[in-house]
């Protein structure tokens, strides 16, 4: 806020340009109200199995707005406040040379851009530290997408989280930004929240992702079921081409 506070970093409701300063003049806070306290963003037991308690614990001070300004790599500022935040992350972690981290990244498959966009991210700022290996998280919001008409079944959704990654071991000099990033991978999470109850029925009448186009989003079973096993496939193929290999653990 002191040094950068006439920067824009969003929109409002209106589509109007803020500031640093002027988001935190409408949130009636200066640079020196703030305290770790304050920020609240200190995850406990209470949000484990409830990804949407644990997601709201991200926003600063109680604020998403706060989280799409400092928490987000695709924003306003391109995610530059979220990389400086990780490089001194990272910086204390190389200082202290036997401690590591494994942080994690979200991507959705709502849209088939999305792993580009992250490693051109990843890449721009240079986030990458020997110290530090990236897992990314996929949130179970088919239906959210679904019904927002941003997919047409669940086999979109399979694409769009997968295509990139097999274009890129096929190709990684078209896709240089992601290749590098994957080598920095270890592998993926599947997070929802897991205290609403389901009733997985598996028979033949349950139909294959290309024929779910209902608004319902799958099971816990069904969504597990297919990462899996487009990973095994995934996996096989950068073996076979003497790349590194990913993990699931959801």
């Amino acid at each position: 806020i002191r040094d950068s506070g006439n920067e824009v970093v969003c929109l409002n409701k209106k589509g109007q340009e803020l500031t640093l300063n002027q988001v935190f003049e409408e949130m009636k806070l200066s640079a020196y109200d703030l305290t770790v306290d304050m920020l609240d963003v200190h995850a406990d037991r209470n949000t484990f199995h409830r990804f949407d308690k644990f997601n709201a614990k991200y926003n600063p001070i109680g604020e998403s707005r706060l989280r799409e300004v400092f928490l987000k790599t695709d924003n306003y500022v391109g995610g530059k406040y979220f990389a400086e935040i990780i490089k001194e992350v990272a910086a204390d972690l190389e200082e202290s040379k036997y401690q590591n981290a494994e942080l994690r990244l979200s991507v959705y498959g709502k849209s088939a851009d999305e792993w580009e966009k992250l490693a051109k991210w990843a890449h721009n700022f240079q986030v990458y530290s020997d110290n530090i290996r990236w897992l990314v998280q996929m949130p179970r919001l088919y239906d959210v997408y679904r019904s927002n008409k941003l997919i047409t079944n669940f086999q979109q959704l399979i694409d769009n989280l997968f295509l990139p990654l097999f274009e890129a071991t096929n190709n990684p000099e078209a896709h240089p930004e992601l290749h590098c990033f994957l080598k920095q991978l270890v592998g993926f999470d599947s997070v929802d929240d897991e205290s609403k109850p389901e009733h997985p029925v598996f028979d033949r009448e349950v139909p294959t992702p290309e024929q779910w186009t209902d608004e319902e989003n799958p099971p816990y079973a069904y969504y597990v079921y297919y990462v899996y096993a487009n990973m095994c496939v995934l996996n096989q193929f950068r073996k076979s081409r003497g790349m590194n290999t990913f993990v699931f653990r959801p």
